[in-house]
Protein backbone atom coordinates (compact mmCIF):
# COMPACT_ATOMS: atom_id res chain seq x y z
CA UNK A 1 0.00 0.00 0.00
CA UNK A 2 1.30 3.10 -0.67
CA UNK A 3 1.78 5.44 1.80
CA UNK A 4 1.21 8.79 -0.46
CA UNK A 5 -2.28 10.19 -2.04
CA UNK A 6 -2.53 9.65 -5.65
CA UNK A 7 -1.58 13.64 -6.34
CA UNK A 8 1.40 13.17 -3.80
CA UNK A 9 2.89 10.42 -5.86
CA UNK A 10 2.16 12.13 -9.57
CA UNK A 11 3.66 15.58 -8.22
CA UNK A 12 7.00 13.06 -6.34
CA UNK A 13 7.20 11.25 -9.85
CA UNK A 14 6.78 13.87 -12.32
CA UNK A 15 9.67 16.30 -10.27
CA UNK A 16 12.20 13.70 -11.48
CA UNK A 17 14.40 15.43 -14.14
CA UNK A 18 15.82 13.98 -17.03
CA UNK A 19 18.85 16.31 -17.59
CA UNK A 20 21.84 17.23 -15.13
CA UNK A 21 21.40 15.02 -12.33
CA UNK A 22 23.99 13.81 -9.47
CA UNK A 23 24.94 10.61 -11.80
CA UNK A 24 25.68 13.08 -14.55
CA UNK A 25 26.83 15.44 -13.17
CA UNK A 26 29.51 13.33 -11.48
CA UNK A 27 30.53 12.12 -14.46
CA UNK A 28 30.76 15.44 -16.59
CA UNK A 29 33.34 16.67 -13.87
CA UNK A 30 35.14 14.06 -13.67
CA UNK A 31 35.47 13.78 -17.38
CA UNK A 32 36.25 18.35 -17.75
CA UNK A 33 38.70 17.56 -14.86
CA UNK A 34 40.56 15.09 -17.18
CA UNK A 35 40.68 17.36 -20.09
CA UNK A 36 38.31 15.46 -21.84
CA UNK A 37 35.45 18.02 -23.62
CA UNK A 38 31.85 17.32 -24.38
CA UNK A 39 28.83 18.00 -25.57
CA UNK A 40 25.44 17.42 -24.00
CA UNK A 41 22.26 15.71 -25.18
CA UNK A 42 23.10 16.17 -28.97
CA UNK A 43 19.96 15.84 -30.86
CA UNK A 44 21.11 14.60 -34.07
CA UNK A 45 22.01 11.57 -32.00
CA UNK A 46 19.52 9.08 -31.36
CA UNK A 47 18.48 8.85 -27.69
CA UNK A 48 19.79 12.62 -27.50
CA UNK A 49 22.72 10.46 -25.26
CA UNK A 50 23.37 12.28 -21.86
CA UNK A 51 27.13 13.14 -22.93
CA UNK A 52 28.80 13.00 -26.50
CA UNK A 53 32.77 13.07 -26.89
CA UNK A 54 32.84 14.16 -31.31
CA UNK A 55 36.63 13.85 -30.44
CA UNK A 56 36.68 9.93 -29.53
CA UNK A 57 33.12 9.43 -31.53
CA UNK A 58 31.50 7.51 -28.19
CA UNK A 59 28.35 8.60 -26.60
CA UNK A 60 27.73 8.23 -22.83
CA UNK A 61 24.51 7.57 -21.50
CA UNK A 62 23.89 7.86 -17.15
CA UNK A 63 21.29 5.60 -16.64
CA UNK A 64 19.08 5.44 -13.35
CA UNK A 65 18.82 1.84 -12.37
CA UNK A 66 15.47 2.35 -11.73
CA UNK A 67 14.03 4.56 -14.94
CA UNK A 68 15.62 1.83 -17.27
CA UNK A 69 15.32 -1.70 -14.73
CA UNK A 70 19.08 -2.36 -14.27
CA UNK A 71 18.82 -5.97 -13.52
CA UNK A 72 20.52 -7.79 -10.32
CA UNK A 73 21.22 -4.43 -8.73
CA UNK A 74 20.09 -3.38 -5.55
CA UNK A 75 18.50 -0.09 -6.51
CA UNK A 76 16.17 -1.26 -8.85
CA UNK A 77 12.80 -2.55 -7.80
CA UNK A 78 9.68 -2.98 -9.25
CA UNK A 79 6.99 -0.23 -6.99
CA UNK A 80 4.02 -2.37 -5.65
CA UNK A 81 1.46 0.28 -6.49
CA UNK A 82 0.20 0.10 -10.05
CA UNK A 83 3.14 -2.69 -10.66
CA UNK A 84 1.14 -3.59 -14.34
CA UNK A 85 2.01 0.32 -15.80
CA UNK A 86 5.65 0.23 -14.15
CA UNK A 87 6.18 -3.34 -15.72
CA UNK A 88 5.48 -2.13 -19.30
CA UNK A 89 6.98 1.22 -18.78
CA UNK A 90 10.16 -0.25 -17.67
CA UNK A 91 10.27 -3.10 -20.34
CA UNK A 92 9.84 -0.39 -23.27
CA UNK A 93 12.21 2.03 -21.83
CA UNK A 94 15.05 -0.75 -21.51
CA UNK A 95 13.72 -2.01 -25.35
CA UNK A 96 14.22 1.68 -26.36
CA UNK A 97 18.16 1.78 -25.13
CA UNK A 98 18.83 -1.01 -26.98
CA UNK A 99 17.49 0.06 -30.10
CA UNK A 100 18.97 3.72 -29.57
CA UNK A 101 22.71 1.82 -28.88
CA UNK A 102 22.11 -0.04 -32.41
CA UNK A 103 21.61 3.30 -33.89
CA UNK A 104 24.24 4.49 -32.59
CA UNK A 105 26.83 2.08 -33.48
CA UNK A 106 25.46 1.69 -37.14
CA UNK A 107 26.33 5.59 -37.52
CA UNK A 108 29.74 4.14 -36.62
CA UNK A 109 29.80 5.20 -32.75
CA UNK A 110 31.14 3.48 -29.56
CA UNK A 111 28.13 3.47 -26.78
CA UNK A 112 28.86 3.51 -22.98
CA UNK A 113 26.58 3.27 -20.48
CA UNK A 114 27.38 4.14 -16.44
CA UNK A 115 24.76 3.16 -14.36
CA UNK A 116 23.64 4.84 -11.07
CA UNK A 117 24.67 1.97 -8.72
CA UNK A 118 28.06 2.74 -10.06
CA UNK A 119 28.67 5.78 -9.19
CA UNK A 120 28.03 5.40 -5.41
CA UNK A 121 31.01 6.34 -3.40
CA UNK A 122 32.75 3.22 -2.83
CA UNK A 123 33.11 1.90 -6.54
CA UNK A 124 32.97 5.88 -7.82
CA UNK A 125 36.82 6.30 -8.73
CA UNK A 126 37.62 2.38 -10.11
CA UNK A 127 34.12 3.40 -12.45
CA UNK A 128 35.78 6.80 -13.52
CA UNK A 129 38.71 5.48 -13.81
CA UNK A 130 37.61 2.78 -16.48
CA UNK A 131 35.67 4.90 -18.26
CA UNK A 132 38.59 7.00 -18.54
CA UNK A 133 40.98 4.22 -19.80
CA UNK A 134 38.07 3.19 -21.85
CA UNK A 135 38.38 6.43 -24.30
CA UNK A 136 41.51 6.45 -24.63
CA UNK A 137 41.88 3.27 -26.14
CA UNK A 138 38.76 3.59 -28.47
CA UNK A 139 41.23 7.09 -29.53
CA UNK A 140 43.72 4.92 -29.83
CA UNK A 141 42.59 2.00 -31.50
CA UNK A 142 40.76 4.55 -34.08
CA UNK A 143 43.97 6.33 -34.83
CA UNK A 144 46.08 3.40 -35.55
CA UNK A 145 47.75 3.08 -39.17
CA UNK A 146 46.49 -0.14 -40.44
CA UNK A 147 48.86 -1.74 -43.82
CA UNK A 148 46.97 -1.30 -46.63
CA UNK A 149 47.12 -4.60 -48.79
CA UNK A 150 46.27 -5.10 -52.36
CA UNK A 151 44.01 -7.71 -53.71
CA UNK A 152 45.46 -10.59 -55.47
CA UNK A 153 44.75 -11.06 -58.52
CA UNK A 154 45.95 -14.03 -61.34
CA UNK A 155 47.36 -11.02 -63.22
CA UNK A 156 48.04 -7.91 -62.39
CA UNK A 157 48.11 -5.14 -65.25
CA UNK A 158 48.32 -1.78 -65.42
CA UNK A 159 45.54 0.03 -66.91
CA UNK A 160 47.42 1.30 -69.75
CA UNK A 161 49.15 -1.68 -70.33
CA UNK A 162 47.73 -3.98 -73.35
CA UNK A 163 47.31 -7.45 -72.93
CA UNK A 164 50.17 -10.33 -74.35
Amino acid sequence: MDKMTKEQRHRCMAAIKSKGTRPEMLVRRYLFARGFRYRLNHPRLPGHPDIVLRKYRTVIFVNGCFWHGHDDCQSFKMPKTNTNFWEKKIRRNKQRDIEEQHKIAAMGWHCITVWECQLKPHCRQQTLDSLAQTLYRIYLADRTVRPYRLPDFEESHMAAEPRP
